[in-house]
């Protein structure tokens, strides 16, 4: 992170509404928004694209020809793999299920760490994904950890997945759901859990507009900065 860029960073599962969150904090912070996991998705991509679905296959190959960039496009973002804009490919199921794998390897989390912190060298950002605060950016100025039920997240996720016109039950949804978080919290490296000074905001039973109220209330200090 350059000197003076201010960071905040919205980690936390599936289904708690980061996305839309960082999205709408950034918009009315007047900052960027990056969407970490999307960077994670598109390197299971490369590596779909690439014939690749073992976890430690042929890493090496994947991680020297991997070529990423992500281009603002207001308050969302556009993810650029090998000068394709993938975007709209990268929520596929297949592919969120392989970034899951290729996120717990060592090389590839330490690649991804260092892509992120070179989008933060570009000017004021709001992250969000699961180890912002914990890992890529522990001096981040405000640090949030957003929870929900995982009935709740469920419900979230299988509206979103409905609405793409797949063809899924919610307890499938639900089921992959708390695989993800069994993954996620019990990895060795980098799990899933609460950055030190992180405010937790449980939006169980929150509307959009109440969750980021209390997001910026706790982000009046990076106006100033």
């Amino acid at each position: 992170m350059s000197k003076g860029n201010a960071v905040i960073t919205i980690d936390g599962p599936a289904g708690t509404g980061k996305t839309t969150m960082a999205r709408l904090l950034a918009r009315e912070l007047g900052m960027r928004y990056l969407n970490t996991g999307a960077m994670y998705r598109a390197f299971a991509l490369h590596a779909i694209r690439a014939g690749i679905d073992s976890k430690a296959e042929r890493l090496k190959e994947l991680l020297d020809d991997f070529s990423l960039r992500i281009q603002d496009n207001k308050d969302t973002q556009r993810v650029i793999l090998k000068g394709e804009d993938v975007t709209h490919l990268i929520s596929d199921p297949s592919v969120e299920r392989l970034a899951s794998e290729l996120s717990r390897l060592k090389e590839v989390r330490e690649l991804i760490t260092l892509l992120q912190r070179k989008e933060a060298e570009k000017g004021d950002l709001v992250a969000e994904g699961r180890d912002m605060g914990s890992v890529v950016f522990p001096h981040a100025q405000v640090k949030f950890f957003l929870t929900a039920s995982p009935e709740v997240r469920a419900q979230r996720r299988w509206n979103e997945r409905i609405e793409r016109g797949e063809s899924i039950t919610y307890e499938e949804v639900l089921n992959e759901l708390l695989a993800r978080d069994e993954q996620d919290t019990k990895r060795e490296i980098a799990p899933l859990k609460p950055a030190l000074g992180a405010i937790v905001v449980d939006t169980t039973h929150l509307g959009i507009e109440e969750v980021l109220e209390i997001l910026l209330i706790h982000s009046k200090k990076v106006r100033t900065l």
